[in-house]
């Protein structure tokens, strides 16, 4: 059962279950190696679901572009489809998916509810085994269907790759927009394709640095609505705002412990040190961290709340050090080429994201936590800001295009990466938890 966050509906979903599909192994058709130059995307193919007017192709057609946005998966043009599935709750004719190379096979249907809520249902077959693979039905209002298609490709995605997939997700950013010399800058929140784009700030004060809280509702951001830089919480759905705290100087980059109860950032003090910082929200005690004579900066826990991965050039130029979320054992971990920074800890705790500049090019990362295995995965003209999908397979970031930034993904073999649309110039993106 998964709760709308807005508005606060339910999708309830129920298991479409066969004889076959109850013995079926469970094993994944796509092999996941990150290591690998390139993955070969899986041929599938995705019917449109039956009923429900034009309402069906929609659902479809969102959870065959999730599907192929992954790069895990080549959905298969409909006009090469043999068999016109009329029934999507019978046993499909497979030689006639096996003749197209459809590997995988979803069918589905839409109706309306006594109620007024939309029934949404598919089927996800191995057409080269003959059996159906998993089923569901969801139920939801109107205003959630889109939701329904990003659940509905996840389970997909979880059932052919063995991993969570990462659709249902919104990502909160700053749009930005106006002249270069006057933009205006919205706190700003979508989902993960792009769509649904909704204002959470008027833009009468620059906003930077959004980043979500672990509970999904809620995010830190600064602003400079006062002339100085403040941190705020802000509750998505209610827009309650509260002040975090109000400390003199310059405030840098909050991001929230993985349990929420603690925001970590890097704060600016009269003597001109820029250092590391954690708050606990609820008795608002500050505790610092770390103290140089440096620029400390860009703290990130490890997913269980250990570690903290930040950046410092106390060696001469800006690298990545990771340290105990006590200030304890701060280790340096890069050691190549340029300056570092931004680093993220990926949701798995097996990679660090990071921003490195050399050469002129501005360069999107990852390495083992050691800071063994550094991998490059994008190169381009100042691009910085690396975010992480729930799964810890894809990363957003932010570029400079003709006039201002867009926001890019990536995942981790390099070679799958896609612009995200949006109306206006975007920067900062952070990714939200698996809604629930």
């Amino acid at each position: 059962m998964k709760s709308i966050l807005k508005p606060l509906l339910m999708i309830v979903a129920m298991a479409l279950g066969t004889t076959a599909a109850a013995t079926l192994p469970a094993w994944a058709l796509v092999e996941l190696n990150v290591n690998k130059g390139n993955v070969e995307p899986l041929p599938i193919a995705i019917t449109d679901f039956q009923g429900g007017d034009a309402l069906g192709a929609e659902i479809s057609g969102i959870v065959s572009a999730d599907l192929k946005r992954s790069g895990l998966f080549a959905p298969i043009d409909k006009s090469a489809f043999i068999e016109k599935i009329s029934n999507p709750d019978a046993t499909p004719r497979f030689e006639d998916w096996k003749v197209i190379n459809a590997q995988a096979l979803v069918t589905g249907s839409v109706s309306k509810e006594a109620d007024g809520r939309v029934r949404a249902q598919y089927r996800l077959w191995d057409t080269f085994a003959g059996q159906q693979m998993s089923g569901e039905q969801f139920f939801a209002n109107d205003a959630n269907t889109r939701r329904v298609a990003h659940i509905i490709a996840d389970a997909i995605y979880e059932r052919l790759t063995g991993e969570k997939g990462y659709f249902d997700t919104r990502v909160v950013f700053i749009d930005e927009s106006g002249a270069k010399n006057a933009r205006k800058k919205r706190l700003a929140i979508m989902d993960q394709d792009g769509a649904n784009v909704r204002y959470l700030s008027n833009g009468k004060s620059i906003v930077l640095t959004p980043r979500f809280s672990p509970n999904r509702q809620e995010i830190t951001y600064m602003s400079y609505e006062s002339g100085q830089p403040k941190v705020y919480l802000l509750q998505i759905e209610t827009g309650q705002r509260e002040l975090v705290g109000d400390f003199p100087g310059m405030t840098f980059a909050p991001r929230f412990s993985p349990d929420g109860q603690k925001v970590i950032m890097s704060l600016l003090r009269d003597d001109g040190n820029s250092n590391i910082f954690a708050m606990d929200l609820r008795s608002r005690s500050t505790t610092r961290l770390t103290n140089s004579a440096a620029i400390d900066t860009s703290p990130s826990y490890s997913p269980d709340g250990s570690k903290v991965v930040f950046t410092s050039d106390r060696g001469g130029r800006a690298q990545i050090y990771v340290m105990g979320a006590d200030g304890s054992g701060q280790t340096r971990i890069s050691f190549g080429d340029g300056v570092y920074s931004t680093p993220v800890w990926s949701p798995r705790g097996d990679l660090i994201a990071f921003t490195k500049q050399t050469a002129g090019e501005f360069q999107i990362g990852v390495m083992r936590i050691d800071g063994s295995g550094e991998r490059i995965l994008s190169t381009g003209f100042q691009q910085e800001g690396p975010t992480w999908a729930p799964n810890g397979r894809v990363l957003m970031f932010f570029r400079d295009s003709a006039g201002g930034p867009k926001l890019v993904s990536v995942d981790l073999t390099g070679r799958n990466e896609q612009s995200i649309p949006t109306a206006n110039f975007a920067s900062d993106p952070a990714w939200s938890p698996l809604l629930e």
